[in-house]
């Protein structure tokens, strides 16, 4: 690509993602439980002292709440896959790596906070490869037809040149074919600064760094994962929910500080300082009043509306559960209940992660024939399974999996049971436990012939003689 052409491409797309980056930074802040109440500036009255001594700012972590629960709901036991072919499947699980569960779980967190999350693979030293990017970082640049293509990636970040120790702005354009490189130094504006940037090694000459690497992919090598059907975050139905909690109730926190201390009304007080009359009674413990000249104290006294504000916080804790489509995990809310009542509570959670499954699934289904594509195997229809973790009747489950037998199959019986993890596993210990018992029903008979453990002979126990 030209440099001008990069040029023209970094200023077409970079203010709109200047103001995506702000929205990306304040839901990150929400979920690490930095919320507005902490930055708010203190009241202070026209000399600049406190309008108030206690000064709290608490903030309740509903955004971090809501986002870790959706993601172990759907992710501490991360989907399935199955192309048909058990040999494919294996390589595809091998390929995933360890890290598969917790680039899930991180897929499921960025979506939240970022409105979609990003992951990039490449040929590294031991094969195929992948990460989850921050979302940050990509701009993505999509076709106009209604499918809307990915075209191309356009990665920025900054990184730090070891030589001289200036701060670059990085910029990687990724088709699918290829990747170029360009950077600036952050003082420098995009017309002026930037240039091509050497940061890939030519595998045609040995130690030779170039700016356009070739990674032969077949498509661009980023896959997105949308939070849900209209691309937004998580925070945004709640965030003004979540502000007025905080409000209120680091407000309740302050009142309860601010009326242990007394408020003297002093009436007539002849001294112009009040600071005589505070070591007066630190000092002697008394007033020295004169009542001939009306002087009087007397203490004020601060109510609280306690129920007014306990009112306002369930509503808005409440509201907050609704809007954000989670499950409040009041202790009140559990008991002896049935599978049926338990899954009414998680109602509004699965509801809003169907969303966001619907969205994963096109992205997950990328990732699996992107590494079938890499390593030359057959993919043509991708299953997903996925399981949900949530509270469960086990007792329940288990009688029904009981009375299902004869009636569905056995790999579907143990999918579902409670006590087991892995299906495939658990059928093949049961054929083999079958096996065992087989071998032992049939070496048995053999080994008693018509009930004679000695050489297969009656005899006549009454008289004591062979017959």
């Amino acid at each position: 690509m030209e440099l001008e052409v990069m040029k023209r491409l970094i200023k077409k797309y970079a203010t709109g993602h200047a103001d995506y980056v702000a929205k990306c930074d304040v839901a990150e802040r929400y979920y690490l439980n930095k919320t507005d109440i902490l930055y708010q500036e203190k009241k202070e009255d026209e000399n600049g002292n406190p309008m108030r001594n206690a000064d709290n700012r608490i903030p309740r972590n509903f955004h971090g709440l809501l986002a870790n629960q959706k993601a172990a709901y759907a992710f501490t036991a991360p989907p399935l896959f199955d192309v048909g072919s058990k040999k494919t499947n294996e390589r595809i699980a091998e390929a995933l790596g360890d890290e598969y569960k917790k680039n899930s779980m991180e897929l499921c967190v960025n979506a939240a906070n970022f409105r979609t999350a990003w992951v990039h693979y490449w040929q590294g030293e031991d094969g195929f490869e992948w990460a989850v990017v921050d979302s940050r970082e990509i701009i993505p640049v999509m076709s106009r037809s209604l499918k809307k293509k990915l075209m191309g990636v356009l990665r920025t970040y900054r990184d730090i040149d070891e030589a001289t120790g200036d701060t670059y702005v990085v910029y990687e354009y990724w088709t699918e074919t290829e990747c170029q490189a360009f950077r600036r130094r952050t003082a420098d504006t995009v017309d002026e600064g930037l240039s091509h940037y050497s940061m890939f090694e030519d595998p045609e000459a040995s130690g030779q760094m170039v700016s356009q690497y070739r990674h032969d992919m077949g498509e661009v090598p980023f896959i997105p994962f949308r939070n849900n059907n209209v691309e937004t975050d998580d925070l945004v139905n709640i965030k003004p929910l979540i502000d007025v909690y905080d409000k209120v109730f680091s407000g309740f926190i302050n009142d309860l500080e601010d009326i242990q201390e007394l408020i003297f009304v002093l009436t007539g007080y002849g001294d112009e300082e009040t600071n005589g009359f505070l070591q007066q009674l630190k000092k002697y413990k008394v007033i020295k009043l004169d009542p001939e000249d009306g002087a009087d104290a007397k203490t004020l006294s601060i109510e609280i509306p306690v129920e007014a504000r306990e009112k306002v916080l369930e509503t808005t804790r409440k509201a907050i559960f609704e809007q954000g489509q989670g499950f409040d995990p009041q202790p009140e809310n559990f008991g002896n209940q049935s599978g049926e009542a338990l899954k009414f509570m998680y109602a509004l959670l699965e509801m809003k992660v169907g969303l966001m499954q619907t969205e994963f699934e096109l992205g997950f289904a990328k990732l699996v024939r992107a590494i079938c594509r890499f390593y030359s195997l057959e993919c043509k229809k991708v299953i997903q399974t996925w399981t949900r973790t949530s509270i469960k009747n086990d007792t329940e489950l288990a009688t029904i999996c009981q009375m299902s037998e004869g009636i569905v199959s056995r790999m579907t019986i143990l999918k579902n049971h409670p006590l087991v993890e892995d299906a495939e596993q658990e059928l093949k210990q049961l054929e083999k436990e079958e096996k065992e018992a087989q071998e032992k029903a049939e070496l048995y008979p053999n080994s008693f012939k018509n009930g004679d453990p000695g050489g297969g002979k009656e005899v006549d126990v009454k008289n004591g003689e062979e017959q």
